[in-house]
C-alpha cells in the first residue's frame, strides 16, 4: 500500500518540477464557473485559451531554450488574437446592462481577470518574439498587468520603451494608415496577375477583365490613379482574365466607395468570391467574404462557405466596425493556404478560418460582386488588384537558402515611402535577425524601367535604405547588421513592357552576409 501511494506522489513532484522550467510566472486561474451571459462567457473562454497557449512559453528565456518555427507561429497567432480580443472588452461590458447586481459583479470580475490574462499574453508573446523576455520580467502577471486595465491593447512600445507603431499618410485622401508592427500578412512571391489599368483608356472596360454587366476605367478629381467602377446588381460578377488560383496564394486590392453616408443601406456590400466555376455563376463549391459599406451601424463581415455535397459549412457574420476604413480607400489583403482563409482590412486581421474552403473543392477562380448600392448616388471602385502564388514563410527561405527576393514590399510611386501593407514582410525579416544574432543582411533594391537610368538607380538605393530604416526604427534591429545597395533597372527578371512584368521587377532582395 505504501508503494502505491508513494509512486503517484513522486510522479506529481516530477511533473511539478518539469512544468516549472517552462513557466515561472504565477499562473492566472481560469474561472471555474460561467456567468450565464453568452458574450461574457465566450470572451472569458477565448481569453484563457490564448493565455494557456502563451503561458507554456513563459520560462523559455530563463531556461535558455530558443523558439523553433512552430513556436513562433503559435506565438504570432496568439499575439494577434489577444490584441483583437482585448479591443472587444468595452463592448462586452455594455452587455451587462439590465442584468442583476450579483450577475453584473461576477461578470465584471471575470472580464477583468480575462483582460489581465490577455495583457499578460500580449506582453509575454511580444517579448519572446523580440528576444527580450528574461527572468527580470517574471513578476509582471499579478502586479503590473493589473495596474493598467484600459482594455485597449498594447501601448505601442516594446519593453525597452521604443515606439513600435508609426503613422503615415499613404495617399488615402485624408485618411492615414497605422503601421502596426504586428501586421502579419505576407504577399505571395510569384506574381500571377496585376492590373492598375495603366494600359487602358479612360472610359473603357479594362482589357484584362471580364464581366456580365458593365463598368469603366475612371480617374477621380485630379488624382492620376485609375480605378475600375463596378456596378451593383444581382448576379453581376467581375473576373480577372487568365488566372487559375493555385492551392496557396494571396489577393490584394484597393477599394473605394463614393457617395457613402449614414443613409447607405446595410445591404450595401462588396463580395469577394472564390469559386470552382470559371463563368458568371456562384458555382457548386465556393467561399466568400462580404465587406459592408453602410455607415449608420457596424454591420460586420459576412463569411460563407458552401459545397455541393455538404451544403453550408460556414454561414456567419464576424463583428467588424470598418466604417472609417471604408471611407478612406482601404487596402484589402487575403491569404489562402489550401483550406485556410485570412482577411485583413488595412493592417488589421478580421478573418482567420482554418477550414473555410472545401478540401478538394477545385476552387480556382476569383470573382468580385457588389449589391445594395443606390444607382446614381453610391459607387464602388477597385484598383491595383494583385494575385500572387505563395504567401508562405519567407523566414524559412532566407535561413535555408541565404537569399530571398520579394515584390511584396511596396512603395509610393516614384518615392521611397513604404506602403503600410508591406510591413508583414519586413516583420518576418526582423524575426530572422532577432532569432540569430550572427546574421547580417545586404538589402538590395530594384526598379522597373520607367524613368531614366540614373533616377532609377538612385530610387532603388533610397528604397533599400528605407527598408533598413524600417527594420531599425520599427523593429529595433541593430543598424550595424544591415547594409544596402541598389541596382536600378539593370537586372530585370521580367518584361518591362507589361504592367505585370514591371510589378515583378520592382522588388527588394535580402542576402545573408
Amino acid at each position: 500500500m505504501k508503494s502505491s501511494v508513494k509512486t503517484p506522489l513522486i510522479i506529481l513532484l516530477l511533473l511539478f518540477v518539469g512544468s516549472s522550467t517552462l513557466a515561472q510566472t504565477k499562473r492566472i486561474k481560469r474561472p471555474k464557473t460561467s456567468v450565464g451571459i453568452y458574450s461574457v462567457d465566450t470572451f472569458v473562454r477565448n481569453s484563457f485559451d490564448i493565455y494557456d497557449k502563451v503561458y507554456r512559453y513563459d520560462g523559455y528565456a530563463k531556461a535558455g531554450k530558443s523558439l523553433d518555427d512552430d513556436d513562433i507561429d503559435v506565438l504570432e497567432d496568439a499575439l494577434t488574437d489577444a490584441e483583437l480580443l482585448l479591443t472587444s472588452a468595452p463592448n462586452i461590458l455594455s452587455d451587462l446592462d439590465g442584468e442583476g447586481a450579483l450577475k453584473q459583479a461576477k461578470a465584471t470580475l471575470q472580464i477583468n481577470k480575462a483582460k489581465k490574462a490577455l495583457k499578460y499574453s500580449i506582453k509575454t508573446a511580444t517579448e519572446l518574439l523580440a528576444g527580450k523576455r528574461s527572468s527580470e520580467n517574471e513578476e509582471d502577471s499579478d502586479t503590473s498587468q493589473e495596474e493598467s486595465d484600459s482594455g485597449n491593447g498594447t501601448n505601442g512600445k516594446d519593453s525597452s520603451g521604443t515606439e513600435t507603431t508609426t503613422e503615415e499618410n499613404a495617399g488615402n485622401s485624408g485618411g492615414s494608415f497605422k503601421i502596426n508592427s504586428k501586421f502579419d500578412f505576407v504577399p505571395g512571391d510569384e506574381l500571377l496577375f496585376f492590373d492598375d489599368y495603366s494600359n487602358d483608356f479612360i472610359g473603357d472596360f479594362p482589357s484584362k477583365w471580364n464581366t456580365n454587366g458593365s463598368g469603366e476605367v475612371v480617374t477621380i478629381n485630379n488624382d492620376s490613379q485609375r480605378w475600375l467602377e463596378i456596378l451593383s446588381g444581382y448576379n453581376i460578377y467581375y473576373l480577372p482574365l487568365d488566372v487559375t488560383l493555385p492551392e496557396e496564394y494571396t489577393i490584394e486590392f484597393d477599394a473605394m466607395g463614393y457617395g457613402i453616408d449614414n443613409k447607405t443601406s446595410s445591404t450595401a456590400k462588396l463580395q469577394i468570391l472564390l469559386s470552382d466555376d470559371p463563368n458568371f455563376e456562384r458555382g457548386e463549391n465556393w467561399g466568400s467574404a462580404w465587406l459592408p459599406f453602410g455607415q449608420y451601424g457596424a454591420f460586420g463581415i459576412q463569411i460563407k462557405s458552401y459545397t455541393k455535397t455538404q451544403g453550408y459549412i460556414i454561414n456567419n457574420e464576424v463583428t467588424a466596425d470598418i466604417r472609417e476604413a471604408i471611407k478612406n480607400h482601404p487596402h484589402i489583403s487575403i491569404a489562402v493556404n489550401k483550406e485556410r482563409f485570412r482577411l485583413w482590412v488595412n493592417e488589421k486581421k478580421y478573418i482567420d478560418i482554418p477550414k473555410m474552403l472545401a478540401k478538394g473543392g477545385n476552387i480556382k477562380f476569383l470573382k468580385l460582386h457588389t449589391e445594395g448600392f443606390k444607382d446614381g448616388k453610391e459607387k464602388v471602385f477597385i484598383s491595383n488588384l494583385k494575385i500572387a502564388k505563395g504567401g508562405l514563410d519567407l523566414r524559412r527561405t532566407l535561413l535555408s537558402e541565404g537569399k530571398v527576393s520579394t515584390n511584396g514590399i511596396l512603395f509610393n510611386s516614384g518615392s521611397a515611402t513604404i506602403q503600410p501593407q508591406s510591413y508583414g514582410i519586413i516583420r518576418q525579416i526582423s524575426q530572422v535577425l532577432q532569432q540569430d544574432s550572427s546574421i547580417k543582411l545586404l538589402i538590395v533594391g530594384h526598379t522597373d524601367s520607367d524613368g531614366s537610368d540614373s533616377n532609377n538607380l538612385s530610387l532603388s538605393k533610397s528604397r533599400a535604405k528605407a527598408v533598413k530604416n524600417a527594420l531599425i526604427s520599427t523593429y529595433g534591429v541593430d543598424g550595424s547588421r544591415l547594409t544596402t545597395n541598389g541596382k536600378g533597372e539593370s537586372e530585370p527578371v521580367a518584361d518591362n513592357s507589361t504592367v505585370a512584368g514591371k510589378a515583378k521587377n520592382r522588388r527588394v532582395v535580402f542576402i545573408k552576409q
